[in-house]
């Protein structure tokens, strides 16, 4: 039995981000995301931000309307959400925590996905793997993950990706599309981030918070790392302390941005002072866009 307050919760993020999906995001996740095949599937009416050139000329002369071509692969594709749930995503100091902003994103894409027909699955990782849900089609399904994604309680507070891609190294064995949504507070994870890469689309999505990257000048202040649970007295009052703090962020997100690129994976930076919508669609319309 799901608690009211969460059945509440699911319902609401439902319908927000169905109708995300069927005015914005559906025809993008379409075009961004297209098959590997080349074999003849049926046609579709066209949707806003299908690429120009699947469209059927022939059967849209006739019926007077605009038709796509749609391939066996389109509809066969198989998105695989892989979402860290380590303590660190338990941190927000906007309106929202990164795991909540992880949850929606899922959601959009999950109801994208099948707006497409395709099959949808789920990962959730600490320092190990805490559940793996096969992919498969349909509302119902969708609507399982998003629960999972709010309400499972992690085993553990720690963070490996390896340990994720490891398992989808194993367990995907036709091409995926895979979202891997997390802070990346990780390090010695590239190896298999190129491996994965090799063989399925991979898009990190990277979420972010400003207290993580600048502090505020108030004084000592007791700062908690949320994996390993150590603590240090940080002066917030010396602008040398939060100088060199500023800076070490700035070192650590660069590294991260270098080995996602050097692995070639796609990366979208997510603020939780920024909201996601934004960053998303310029995501998928860059990779629409003809290079």
């Amino acid at each position: 039995m799901i608690p009211k307050e969460l059945f509440k919760k699911i319902r609401h993020l439902e319908i927000r981000t169905k109708g995300l999906v069927n005015n914005v995001f559906g025809g993008e996740y379409h075009s961004a995301f297209k098959g590997q095949g080349i074999e003849f599937a049926e046609v579709r009416p066209y949707q806003i931000g299908d690429d120009v050139r699947s469209i059927d000329w022939n059967v849209s002369a006739r019926t007077g309307e605009t038709y796509v071509k749609i391939y066996e692969e389109e509809r066969e594709q198989t998105l695989m959400l892989t979402v860290d749930i380590s303590g660190s995503e338990d941190f927000g100091t906007q309106t929202t925590f990164k795991r909540e902003i992880a949850a929606e994103i899922s959601a959009i894409a999950g109801f994208s996905a099948i707006k497409n027909n395709d099959k949808v699955g789920l990962l959730l990782y600490s320092d190990e793997v805490e559940l793996f849900v096969p992919p498969k089609k349909g509302r119902r399904h969708v609507l399982r993950l998003i629960r999972e994604l709010f309400a499972y309680e992690p085993r553990s507070r720690g963070t490996d990706l390896n340990v994720a891609l490891d398992h989808l190294i194993h367990v995907l064995h036709r091409h995926a599309i895979v979202l891997v949504i997390s802070d990346f507070f990780d390090t010695g994870f590239e190896k298999r981030l190129r491996i994965l890469g090799r063989r399925h689309d991979v898009v990190a999505i990277q979420l972010q918070d400003p207290r993580e990257e600048e502090l505020p000048p108030i004084g000592l202040v007791e700062l908690t790392d949320a994996e390993t649970g150590e603590t240090f007295l940080l002066d917030t009052q010396s602008p040398r302390a939060r100088e060199v703090f500023a800076q070490q962020v700035r070192w650590q997100q660069n590294q991260i941005t270098e080995m996602l690129r050097r692995a070639r994976v796609d990366r979208v930076a997510i603020r939780t002072d920024e909201g996601y919508v934004e960053p998303l669609i310029r995501f998928f319309r860059q990779r629409n866009t003809p290079s």
